[in-house]
């Protein structure tokens, strides 16, 4: 993984909010900090853990400004500049790159958007545009798009696009986008591991804001090909990654983070507040969590 300019943990971190809704810029500067602390190496800002669909582009590009500032180089920055309209990309990418981001992770169009496979290159051309280097985002059960090895291929004749990240939550087709030869990412919390093993070129991790400690040893032991110790730290991690992809994922991720004591207050509506019953088992999957990463150095 060494030689992928994103490789490891790309942190999708939360987006704090008050109790009035509002993005609270002092707490996330607060949480990068801990997270750069805890031995995290690359964030992304706006990433759909942190809530992007329900931030107005002002807000999206204000956090952008505010946390790449706050991280100062010390940590990659990768920016989801995903939109409707190709222009909105583009516009967001170039903020992007004007606040020094290293890269961009983007949607491919939906809502209606094509979805053949010309439409997804011409829409990928326009936004290397704007010079900076581009992660797709495969996410087929949310877009209706998949990039499947073929149009991968395609994709990464166009300059500047570097990377797929697959949050499909299918370990074989992550395998086969990996069988390409091309740096695939990894965006399924409950695959880590076996898509470390499989080659996955970096991770991009939601789940990663209630333990980032544990998350990074993950990786490092991986990367060592260490795997009985990446086996030993899954165990206490692979409890909570499966039950927060059983479903309210963003909202189970808010919770979690409040309970391991990295608080990004409530999700924005119309998300609510994860249910108390779900709160429990999230609880009681975190503490022996809680208690490993406390162990860690």
């Amino acid at each position: 993984m060494s030689a992928f300019a994103f490789s490891g943990i790309n942190l999708a971190i939360t987006t704090p909010f008050t109790a009035q809704g509002k993005i609270d810029h002092a707490r996330f500067e607060s949480l990068i900090e801990r997270y750069i602390a805890a031995g995290v190496n690359g964030f992304v800002l706006s990433s759909g853990t942190g809530m992007h669909v329900y931030l107005s582009k002002e807000e999206s590009k204000e956090l952008v400004a505010v946390g790449a500032r706050a991280i100062s180089g010390r940590a990659r920055v990768i920016v989801q500049t995903s939109a409707l309209l190709a222009d909105d990309v583009l516009e967001r990418t170039r903020h992007a790159a004007d606040c020094g981001a290293d890269g961009v992770m983007v949607l491919p169009p939906f809502f209606e958007g094509p979805t053949d496979d010309q439409g997804i290159i011409d829409f990928y051309s326009t936004v290397s545009e704007a010079g900076l280097p581009i992660i797709g985002y495969n996410v087929p059960q949310a877009v209706g798009v998949e990039i499947t090895p073929t149009l991968f291929k395609q994709l990464a004749e166009i300059p500047n696009f570097v990377s797929v990240k697959d949050s499909s939550g299918d370990l074989a087709a992550q395998a086969s986008l990996i069988r390409t030869g091309l740096p695939t990412m990894n965006g399924a919390d409950p695959l880590v591991p076996y898509a470390l093993f499989a080659g996955a070129a970096g991770l991009i991790w939601g789940g990663a804001n209630m333990a980032p400690k544990a998350c990074v040893a993950v990786v490092k032991a991986a990367q060592k090909q260490n795997w009985s110790r990446a086996r030993e730290i899954w165990r206490a991690l692979e409890p909570v990654m499966s039950l927060i992809w059983q479903g309210d994922y963003v909202q189970s991720v808010y919770a979690g983070a409040e309970l391991a004591g990295y608080g990004a207050g409530e999700p924005r509506r119309p998300l609510a507040r994860l249910s108390q019953d779900k709160i429990g088992a999230l609880k009681a999957a975190l503490e022996p969590l809680i208690a490993f990463e406390s162990e860690l150095a």
